[in-house]
């Protein structure tokens, strides 16, 4: 297979990452199908691509014959068999569970074509743990884009050990045809590249919150002000979720059995209360104000 070849995307996860994956390989011309399992979140992808492409041709960022082949090349569904049927490439872009993103890539094994590659936007599971649920581990790799992913431009390829060369090839290739700037890993690590950099700098900063050194507020200034960071750790939680931030901890210490891969203190006190971030209206900060 050749990159000319990679016609179709299925997007798995229709969420904050997943449906904005999907949006953005149908504006670079592959017709596309985001699916999930949960009603109100497939309704909220429909909307949000409905209000994001009038809003582009709005500002002069496309012309309404671009926004309109867009959306008639990206599709919804409910069902997972209908639209990795005739998948050339897959983005699986699920909770961070590793026991369901292995049923899914099982079931993904059966219902896409052969020489489809099944790639997972995991920001933390590296793919060499799902490889083995499929007949195809050759074609399972690591595609992780950064939040939100319509803006971000860095997607890191990681090539674990049994991940083709064909497949970490035509997947940088295809995040060129993205408009994206990807890395690639020749090593699988957990964390990948940015992430282990950020993961150092939210044990700190959740360290001084919880010794009292400093607020939430003047920690981000810190890394605004002095670090040049566009925005704090903490208000980067809250865009990428807290809830994000307690699974993907909660799951590291399943794996590892290190105390000190669990949640701090303040992420498991906003998780129970259901305070998420913006998508909730409230985490670290008020979105309500």
């Amino acid at each position: 297979m050749t990159i000319d070849d990679i016609k179709k995307i299925c997007v798995v996860g229709a969420g904050n990452m997943g449906h904005q994956i999907a949006l953005l390989c149908a504006l670079n011309g592959f017709e596309t199908a985001c699916t999930d399992i949960d009603k109100k979140t497939l309704d909220k992808a429909i909307a949000f691509a409905d209000q994001y492409l009038p809003g582009r041709v709005a500002k002069g960022k496309l012309t309404e014959q671009e926004a309109q082949d867009a959306r008639n090349r990206l599709s919804f569904k409910s069902q997972l068999a209908e639209a990795a049927k005739d998948a050339d490439y897959v983005i699986e872009a699920v909770v961070e569970v590793l026991a369901i993103k292995r049923q899914i890539y099982a079931d993904l094994d059966k219902l896409t074509p052969a020489h489809a590659i099944l790639a997972t936007n995991s920001s933390a599971i590296v793919s060499s743990k799902i490889a083995d649920a499929t007949n195809r581990p050759d074609k399972v790799v690591n595609l992780h884009f950064f939040n939100p992913a319509l803006v971000m431009k860095l997607v890191e390829v990681v090539q674990g050990p049994h991940v083709s060369g064909e497949t970490a090839d035509l997947s940088m290739q295809l995040c060129d045809k993205l408009g994206k700037v990807p890395v690639r890993l020749n090593k699988e690590v957990e964390g990948f590249l940015l992430n282990r950099i950020f993961f150092a700098i939210f044990k700190e900063a959740e360290w001084l919150l919880e010794m009292g050194v400093a607020s939430v507020e003047d920690i981000d200034k810190a890394c605004v002000f002095g670090a040049g960071h566009p925005m704090g750790p903490f208000r980067l939680m809250d865009l990428t979720g807290i809830d994000l931030a307690y699974t993907m901890g909660m799951e590291a210490f399943k794996r590892s059995g290190d105390r000190q891969d669990l949640p701090s203190p303040s992420i498991v006190e906003h998780f129970v209360k259901g305070e998420y971030g913006q998508k909730t209206g409230r985490g670290w900060y008020d979105y309500g104000k």
